[in-house]
């Protein structure tokens, strides 16, 4: 079974328009509302993919009752806790020029509430694998991921997309996948990176630190991909950019596809980069079919080779 996490899970609004000016009226061309958080999409492409998966973290009030509604319709099962406040709502715009993002307040989750959710957390089992993604809200330990893989069972598989102190300390304890984008990883490192050949050695430098296995984005240059048999550098299949929004989890989404269906890391990243860019060429998140139309597309060169 795959779980994923979302700590900090929230109602997206989208919405589009030719600019924005600040102190006056906007009107928008486009809106609609989805419910976002990174392992809750991770959850929905795996479902497009006809992957099961279940969603554990935290919902409250009826922005939780919107999402908790949304994932029945999928018919994904969740084991979301009830917060007595409500999930947060972010917005997400889009302008001819720009893409920008507010983040909505976090609510308050109580130690009762937490003891609720790590419940959830003890039926994970030996073969099973955890999706780890997300922000973490200011009311919980920074660690607490560290905390989750400390009582998870031998074997299971685990995948980081987080970023700062959560990363950090959960890496200590060794996950199977780790998930930056190239702004990520050089915060995590406090550098600027010129090169390709800069990121894979910070990559490096990750598996070292406790990845098995480190997938890295780099938006329109691509993604790179380091395991303990090399590195392989993915292209961007042609499209026209709708939103990045969710296509990280995408990508994480199609390789965990691809690992399901017994396929070596290696081999379904492609799945993870046909996966992302599908997303990002469309409204929403990717399906199946959307993924598979940009497979002969996908281009890995390993290194060295």
């Amino acid at each position: 079974m795959i779980y994923t996490v979302t700590l900090n899970p929230a109602v997206d609004y989208y919405i589009s328009m030719k600019e924005f000016q600040e102190g006056e009226l906007n009107l928008i061309n486009n809106g609609y509302t989805l419910p976002g958080g990174k392992g809750i999409n991770v959850s929905k492409v795996l479902k497009n993919f006809g992957i099961e998966s279940t969603v554990l973290g935290f919902a409250g009030g009826f922005t939780g009752d919107f999402i908790r509604k949304n994932l029945k319709e999928y018919e994904i099962k969740d084991k979301l806790v009830e917060l007595k406040e409500n999930t947060r709502i972010n917005i997400k715009m889009r302008t001819e020029k720009t893409e920008s993002e507010i983040a909505g307040h976090s609510p308050n989750i109580s130690e009762s509430e937490y003891k609720e959710f790590l419940k959830a957390i003890s039926e994970i089992k030996e073969g099973d694998i955890l999706v780890l993604s997300g922000s973490v809200p200011k009311s919980l330990k920074t660690n607490i991921y560290q905390e989750i893989i400390e009582i998870l069972p031998e074997g299971v598989k685990v995948i980081l997309d987080t970023r700062g102190e959560p990363f950090k300390y959960a890496l200590e304890k060794g996950v199977y996948l780790t998930k930056p984008n190239n702004v990520e990883l050089g915060e995590f490192f406090n550098e600027k990176y010129e090169t390709i050949e800069e990121i894979i050695e910070a990559g490096k430098k990750l598996r070292k630190m406790g990845s098995e296995n480190v997938l890295i984005s780099l938006g329109k240059n691509g993604s790179v991909l380091i395991t303990k048999d090399g590195v392989w550098i993915g292209n961007v299949p042609k499209g026209e950019l709708v939103s990045s929004v969710g296509a990280g989890d995408s990508m994480v989404a199609g390789t965990l596809y691809g690992i399901v269906k017994g396929m070596d890391i290696s081999e379904a990243y492609k799945y993870g980069i046909a996966s992302g860019s599908a997303t990002a060429f469309t409204e929403g998140l990717t399906t199946f079919e959307g993924m598979q139309k940009l497979l002969n597309d996908i281009n890995i060169k390993r290194e060295g080779i």
